[in-house]
């Protein structure tokens, strides 16, 4: 299916896999919530691209580096394939500020939600990426709308990203993440 310019903002510990107090520290970590794929899936289908934004301070606290983020990505992207083929992620972007920086690319700040937005935009456009001329907060005007969008995740900064940014939010339980609210979205 083409896609209709809606995007799902997915968290991606409580939403996709299990989450844990200590961080997701290693891809042998990486344990995928029920039916993420097939959720996945799901929205792909309904005509949305999806991108995955998540807070990761430990790469700015240095407990690891953006290498081991990036394994840790490819292992949850593999296992939702597993779950269902056409589990396609989209982008993935993370905030590797710890809460302190009040960097706007953490949540609760909208950052990473208006850096996804304009990258999507800008790949289907298929112009070339040394035009790409990203805005963020009040300068960037003439915003597309995000009525058909939606922000899933597990926490009050996400559902405060997605207030910010003008998209619905949907809170989902952590323990049983997407699967839990999908039939709200489609």
């Amino acid at each position: 299916m083409s896609w209709t310019g809606a995007i799902a903002y997915l968290d991606r510990d409580g939403v996709l896999n299990k989450g844990s107090p200590n961080y997701i520290n290693s891809p042998s970590e990486v344990e995928i919530l029920p039916d993420a794929g097939k959720c996945i899936a799901k929205l792909r289908k309904s005509g949305m691209r999806i991108a995955v934004v998540t807070n990761q301070s430990p790469v700015g606290r240095g407990l690891w580096d953006s290498e081991n983020l990036a394994k840790i990505h490819d292992t949850l992207q593999e296992m939702l394939l597993l779950d269902d083929p056409e589990a396609i992620i989209d982008l993935i972007l993370h905030s590797p500020y710890p809460p302190f920086y009040d960097a706007w690319a953490r949540k609760p700040r909208p950052g990473m939600l208006e850096a996804a937005r304009q990258l999507l935009d800008h790949a289907e456009s298929g112009e070339e990426w040394s035009k790409i001329n990203m805005r963020f907060g009040s300068e960037w005007m003439n915003r597309p709308s995000e009525e058909s969008s939606v922000m899933v995740g597990d926490r009050m900064s996400d559902m405060e990203a997605a207030r910010s940014f003008n998209v619905n939010g949907l809170l989902c339980p952590p323990d049983v993440g997407l699967s839990g609210v999908i039939d709200q979205i489609i």
